[in-house]
Parts: C-alpha cells; sequence; structure tokens
C-alpha cells in the first residue's frame, strides 16, 4: 500500500466540538448507502442490499461476524475499492469525488502501518508532506498533535520499533488526524491491545472525537469498547453483510470509565451480544 492510498491529501478544515448528547438534531446525513452490494472475482459477495445514513459529527460503531463486510465498507468509503451495485455517497458524492473536492477521510488501520525508517515526528510529518504545508510551520504542528495523542517530546524521536503496541496505535491516530479529517474511518484500531490500555485509548479516542469536528465510523468486535464509544451501533449480518440492527446509546458525553461498571451501561452491552449472537 503506498503513502497515498494511507494519507488523504483533499483540503484541510478544523472544528471544534461540543459533548454530544443525542443524534436527534438538524445535522445533514453526511455518509448515505443504498442497497450497496460488492461482489469480488470469482462470486464471493461480502455486502448486498446495505443501506445506512450517518449524520455529520455522528460517532457510530459496526459490529457483526467475522468476514461480514465491515472492514469492506470502510474501504469503499475511503475509496480505496468500488461497490459493485447500489449507492454510496460522503456529502452526496461518490467517495473518490468527494475525497478530492471536499471531504478529507483520514483511515486508522488495524495495524499501526508506520514507516519504519521514520521516527514518531516523521511519521507524523507525513501528511504535511504530501500536502506541501511549510517545512518551517511542520514542527508546531507535529507538537499540538503529540500532545493530543498523549506523547512526549521524548517519544518523538523514537522509531516504531522502540514503541509498545499502544505508542504505536497513538501515533498511526495521529497521522490520520494530520490531516484534519472530516471523517475518520476506524478499522479495529485497538484489538491487538490488552483490556486496560484498550480501555485507556477508548477514552482518549472518545475525548478526542469530542473536541474535534469529525464524523466516525468504527469497526469492532468488543460490544463494550462500542457502547463506551457510540452514539449508535449499527449490527451487520453474516456475510453478504447488511445492517440488521441499530441499537441508540443514551448515554451524554463525555464519558467516564465509571460508566462501565453502570448497570444500565451492562444491559445495553448484553442487548447488542444478543442481537450480535443471532447473526452468528
Amino acid at each position: 500500500m503506498s503513502d497515498r492510498q494511507i494519507i488523504d491529501s483533499s483540503a484541510s478544515r478544523k472544528g471544534i466540538r461540543h459533548p454530544v448528547v443525542s443524534t436527534a438534531d438538524s445535522h445533514s446525513h453526511l455518509i448515505q448507502a443504498a442497497d450497496v452490494g460488492k461482489t469480488f472475482p470469482g462470486g464471493h459477495s461480502v455486502l448486498a442490499g446495505l443501506s445506512l445514513s450517518i449524520r455529520e459529527g455522528e460517532f457510530v460503531s459496526l459490529v457483526g461476524p467475522s468476514g461480514c463486510g465491515k472492514s469492506t465498507l470502510l474501504k469503499l468509503l475511503a475509496g480505496f475499492d468500488d461497490a459493485t451495485s447500489g449507492t454510496l455517497t460522503i456529502a452526496e458524492q461518490p467517495p473518490d469525488i468527494a475525497r478530492k473536492t471536499s471531504h478529507r477521510v483520514g483511515f486508522v488501520f488495524q495495524d499501526a502501518n508506520l514507516l519504519p525508517w521514520r521516527t514518531v515526528r516523521g511519521n507524523l510529518q507525513l501528511p504535511m508532506e504530501l500536502q506541501q504545508v511549510s517545512s518551517e510551520n511542520r514542527p508546531a504542528h507535529i507538537d499540538e498533535m503529540l500532545e493530543l495523542i498523549g506523547l512526549t517530546a521524548a517519544d518523538a524521536n523514537k522509531y516504531p520499533r522502540m514503541l509498545s503496541g499502544g505508542m504505536r496505535m497513538r501515533v498511526s491516530l495521529g497521522r490520520a488526524l494530520m490531516t484534519q479529517p472530516q471523517i475518520l474511518l476506524l478499522d479495529e484500531p485497538f484489538g491487538a491491545l490488552d483490556d486496560i490500555l484498550r480501555q485507556q485509548l477508548n477514552e482518549e479516542l472518545s475525548r478526542i472525537w469530542q473536541e474535534q469536528n469529525w464524523t466516525g465510523l468504527f469497526v469492532t468486535h468488543n460490544v463494550s469498547e462500542a457502547v463506551f464509544l457510540s452514539q449508535r451501533i449499527l449490527v451487520m449480518s453474516t456475510a453478504p453483510g447488511k445492517i440488521v440492527a441499530e441499537i441508540p446509546v443514551p448515554f451524554p458525553f463525555p464519558r467516564t470509565p465509571e460508566l462501565r461498571a453502570d448497570s444500565d451501561f451492562a444491559r445495553l452491552t448484553g442487548e447488542v451480544t444478543t442481537r450480535l449472537r443471532g447473526r452468528l
């Protein structure tokens, strides 16, 4: 995969988010899918009849059985591939057009995918190089990002091999955020981490989402993670995947670690799990 596939280079946008309590607002539907299907060569159908709408500024999680097309959907939205059938749009435009003209899309992969020959600072600098940001402005932007993702100036000079798994994912997230995305697609980025670190990064990701003005679509197999992060959870069927349930998450933001011990949190986690088990 090329550097340019990993980092989109359209126009920038900044914004600050106030805590969101409900999705029942006047925000427009930024992402829309209508009867989307994806069939790979050889006739293997991964998606069929998938429809969804995501409002601008929402944080939505996708859960579903392995192989149901969750990651495929993210790749279609990122412009890495095209749907076989149906309509998929960002701001009423095909994803490849929207990414080039109006909406930057960031992507955080399951693996950090850092460039091993570059330091943390060098990896964070990559998006600015592709955007041809003036070299004199880069250090300040990188310092701001290091603070945002919880890394130090000393960490900035380390190479990926010197970092823990959690630190590598922080850098991967920071690199995607350096593009100042309107949409951030996250493909199970914390799946390989231990539970305590995963919870910590969930809390930090939620904080960043509340501070910045992007729309999040998050793929995970961890139901508790989906409930903690999301305003809505979309449950997918077995392949060929489609949306079979939509579950709102009513807890207000900001969400604290104590929420995980709340009985309502446990009850909703159980409801999502039951819906998901019905699709295995």
